[in-house]
């Protein structure tokens, strides 16, 4: 057992035997301020004050500074209690606890409270309840019920904003600002339907273009009226579906920066905004609700299973490429959850092992949800830290564990940062665009994107995960994988980037929509046909797998399939259909490529898997002339390296069941290591172990 183990296990069995002591002191020990530097790295967890008595407040703080949980998100479920009746703002409580919290040296994060509307607010103000997709109104007793588009609400979400601002927008030990929580329920009601239609007029200018723009002339959809014009959400025209989406998106953008700018106006610049999103979920566009805050941050949990870290993996870059910086990880699982259909629990050193994956991916901070078990609502059964009676739950240790790894490690992250070679476009649109119309309904573009994600991350060990209108000249190589909408600015960024060198692979389903989600005037991949000098001729939802081979070898391929064919000499083929009943794909091009100067242009008409995808994605690393400095990895072993200007933090991760030997490409220094400077050649991973080493770049 290591120094940080035997400190957490002694710290836990001080902790069992005092936490009886501690519930009695009275009164708590004078405040002391808030540390001058913060960590590097922060452990966090949701605490609600207001679910307990005051008296039990530092014996839960005492519990939280011996694991060196260094920050508490509070507030964003407490609206009833902030302010019990209209106008009538009641602030001493929480300004009690963040002095509470800050005599246990724990920073504060203040979650405005307008996820869950008081009875008062949703019985006096009715319009303020979201309508269902079905008609109905929305009812209290749950969270989420509101209308997020409704003025009345914002109005009210304002001032309770602004309340808490003005009481601790210069408070010390403050350090953030959530707004609400976890975005997601839209209404559906006639009010919202008239500002929807008011969008589309300003944006589309006049109902000509609409009704162009969505070829409307298809069964007589042809709108003579904004007011015509319905609310759609699964099988429409393309066009509404996507107008929709979009208007989702903005309306939760300036629902947040009703919130968000009064904030800022009676706030300190140290103070941090931000909102909790949801990894994959796809409610809204991200990138669009995100462009206001200041840091991205997501609640990562598992639920049924186990860690996969790949999938997580693309989460995480998922999110930091929302701002392309470090993010937070606001929630995460503490063992289990109560909410997903089989609520297992993570394996023992899983939950340490994951928050290190979480910061090998960009994460600066890793909050538990939730410190302490409810005794009654709705999450009465999900993970927590310390039970109901206030002690320890077994996982206590493991995060203390966890915490002591921080402390120790924070200076060698402190600045540190995720920087890649390899870029992966993610679209919503596109994304959206493909699950409407899905053609066969096993072709899912998340899984598609995760799936090159995690066969070039094996290589390269770091992929960024970004928007394709960002500037993508840092990148050697850029895959898009199923970008079936693309804009005109999206299409001359990546013209440009293959001219400037860059090295572009698309994949199926790629370029076929307009901005308006409409076809391409011209076959796939659209405005990129010249650059590639090839094309789709045809596409093929199959019912059957059928084989392929080639540059990348031989294997099957199913789901869907596209005939290519080349119109320049320069265009080569790299991959072909094999003979299948199909017929119209028998020995045609599957993949093609075309050198551009520099630069390359790629595009996959084929399901690749297995063998197959593994080629291709060292064919591409070859292709960009990367070279990474560490190959490929033991099975079940994960290297994470975030760097800044002076030295390097490789993060080691073994989540197989096989004990795993790496030899190292040169000295490290063991940062959790006992010995003070430990400089090692070559590391031993058990299943879950961390190492985490730093070099000097020179």
């Amino acid at each position: 057992m290591n120094s940080a183990a035997r400190l957490s296990a002694l710290s836990l069995a001080a902790i069992v035997l005092l936490t009886p002591f501690l519930r009695a002191q009275a009164p708590p020990a004078p405040p002391a301020a808030a540390p001058a530097t913060p960590p590097a790295l922060y452990l966090g967890t949701a605490w609600y004050p207001e679910q307990w008595p005051e008296s039990q407040w530092d014996a839960d703080l005492s519990l939280m500074e011996a694991a060196h949980i260094r920050f508490v998100r509070v507030g964003e479920f407490a609206w009833s209690n902030l302010e019990p009746s209209e106008g009538h703002y009641d602030l001493d409580w929480l300004a009690r606890s963040i002095r509470a919290a800050e005599r246990h040296h724990i920073a504060v994060v203040i979650g405005t409270p307008s996820a869950a509307p008081p009875a008062w607010l949703t019985t006096k103000y009715p319009e303020t309840l979201r309508i269902k997709e079905d008609g109905r109104r929305d009812e209290h007793g749950n969270r989420q019920q509101f209308n997020w588009a409704n003025p009345k609400y914002r109005e009210l979400a304002r001032a309770m904003a602004e309340q808490l601002a003005k009481r601790f927008g210069h408070d010390p030990n403050v350090i953030g600002w959530q707004i609400d929580n976890e975005y997601a329920s839209e209404s559906f009601g006639p009010a919202e339907q008239a500002q929807f239609q008011q969008w589309l007029k300003a944006r589309y200018g006049t109902l000509d273009n609409l009704n162009n723009k969505w070829t409307t002339a298809y069964w007589s959809e042809t709108y003579s009226d904004w007011s015509q014009i319905p609310i759609e959400t699964t099988y429409g025209n393309p066009g509404l579906l996507l107008s929709w989406k979009r208007f989702v998106s903005d309306t939760w953008r300036s629902y947040q920066k009703n919130q968000l700018d009064v904030i800022r106006a009676n706030s300190d610049h140290r103070q941090f905004i931000t909102t909790n999103m949801m990894g994959f979920f796809d409610g809204y566009d991200h990138y669009t609700v995100s462009q206001d805050l200041d840091l991205a941050s997501w609640d990562d949990y598992v639920g049924t299973g186990q860690l996969n870290p790949i999938y997580n993996g693309a989460a995480h870059d998922l999110t930091r490429g929302f701002l392309r910086k470090n993010f937070w990880v606001m929630e995460t699982q503490p063992g289990f959850v109560n909410w997903s259909p089989d609520n297992n629990s993570l394996d023992k050193g899983a939950v340490r092992a994951m928050a290190w994956h979480d910061v090998g991916h960009g994460a600066d901070a890793v909050s538990y949800w939730q410190w302490r078990s409810d005794l009654n609502g709705q999450e009465e059964y999900h993970g927590t830290l310390v039970g109901a009676d206030g002690t320890p739950v077994p996982l206590y240790a493991e995060v203390a564990h966890l915490g002591a790894d921080f402390a120790k490690a924070g200076p060698a992250l402190a600045g540190t940062t995720v920087h890649s070679d390899v870029a992966i476009l993610h679209s919503y649109d596109a994304f959206w665009a493909i699950d409407w119309q899905r053609h066969n309904h096993a072709f899912d573009p998340l899984a598609a994107m995760v799936a090159y994600y995690g066969a070039i991350r094996a290589l390269t060990h770091s992929v960024d995960v970004v928007n394709p209108s960002v500037d993508l000249s840092q990148y050697k190589l850029v895959i898009a994988p199923a970008l079936n909408l693309i804009t005109d600015q999206q299409a001359k960024n990546l013209i440009d980037y293959v001219h400037s060198g860059g090295h572009l692979v698309l994949t199926q389903r790629s370029a076929m929509k307009t901005i308006d989600n409409a076809l391409q005037p011209q076959r796939q991949p659209g405005p990129l046909v010249p650059l590639l000098g090839g094309r789709v001729d045809q596409f093929y939802a199959l019912d059957t797998t059928i084989p392929i081979s080639g540059a990348w070898g031989s294997g099957p391929t199913n789901t869907w399939a596209e005939l290519l064919s080349t119109s320049n000499p320069e265009t080569k083929v790299l991959m072909r259909y094999g003979k299948t009943p199909l017929g119209w794909l028998d020995d045609q091009p599957a993949a093609i490529t075309r050198k551009i100067g520099n630069g390359s242009i790629t595009y996959i008409g084929a399901n690749l898997e297995g063998d197959t995808l593994a080629n291709a994605a060292k064919w591409m690393v070859a292709d960009a002339n990367l070279h990474p400095e560490f190959g490929t990895l033991p099975p079940g072993v994960d290297l994470y390296i975030r760097s800044d200007a002076h030295h390097q933090v490789w993060i080691l991760i073994n989540f197989g069941d096989t004990p795993q030997t790496i030899t190292l490409p040169s000295a490290f220094e063991d940062v959790l290591a006992d010995a003070s400077k430990a400089t090692t050649h070559s590391v031993t991973l058990n299943r879950f172990d961390v190492v985490v080493l730093q070099r000097p770049i020179h």
